[in-house]
């Protein structure tokens, strides 16, 4: 068990630092993405001594970013961005991706939707065929609070089944960092016509984001078992 969860470590790192070498130089305005292979992209920046500005998708990477004492800004400092480097939960072969296992699926996409490009970075497990094959936990959405019964009810007529996240160490649900509820949609792979459901899901009125990233990553990196990756 800990060999396979060095061999995904190794492939996280390996992931984060090809992008950070292939797409980042002095004087560039970076968001910084959330989730567990972002931290190899922080530290790559820090080793390599870029001079970068780097607006965070979460507290989680807000933290990461002061961390390793590199310049921090937000959009209302820096509303235009040249890259945003981001993790995901699974990407398939036509880049529909899901994101916001983590939570924080509405701060990555404004701040991907305010990049010229947007490169994901993802362990092995991540590269699938269909939504769906590893990631088992349904399309993470984020709702305002008083909405939350409708729209699970919306999203059942829909042939999904809506979970309310929970948290773990305190009683009741999970809060986002921007006070909504997350709904994990769980479904049955594969899904059929990604693009028009991610439009669906957004329509209900309560949907704040959803979890689907579609035609917006510009290249996948995934690190592999051997420490090398591979790209799409």
């Amino acid at each position: 068990m800990s060999n396979e969860k060095e061999l995904l470590e190794s492939s996280k790192k390996a992931a984060g630092y090809k992008a950070v070498d292939d797409y980042l130089s002095d004087g560039l305005r970076v968001g910084i993405g959330s989730g567990s292979t972002i931290k190899y992209v922080v530290d790559r920046i820090k080793e390599k001594g870029l001079n970068v500005v780097c607006v965070p998708t979460s507290f989680q990477s807000t933290q990461l970013i002061v961390d390793a004492g590199l310049t921090l800004s937000d959009l209302s400092r820096t509303p235009s961005l040249d890259i945003t480097i981001d993790g995901a939960d699974e990407v398939d072969p036509d880049f529909n991706i899901i994101k916001g296992g983590g939570g924080c699926q509405l701060q990555e996409k404004v701040v991907a939707y305010a990049s010229k490009q947007l490169v994901i970075v993802a362990d092995y497990t991540k590269d699938v065929k269909h939504l769906g094959e590893n990631w088992k936990k349904g399309i993470p959405i984020e709702v305002i609070p008083m909405a939350y019964v409708p729209v699970m009810k919306k999203l059942e007529s829909m042939s999904l089944t809506p979970v309310l996240r929970m948290a773990v160490n305190k009683a009741g649900p999970v809060v986002s960092d921007n006070g909504n509820f997350i709904i994990d949609a769980k479904f049955q792979p594969p899904l059929s016509n990604i693009p028009q459901l991610a439009i669906d899901i957004k329509m209900i009125p309560g949907v704040v984001e959803t979890g689907l990233f579609i035609n917006m990553a510009k290249k996948v990196y995934f690190g592999q078992k051997d420490g090398s990756t591979t790209s799409r």
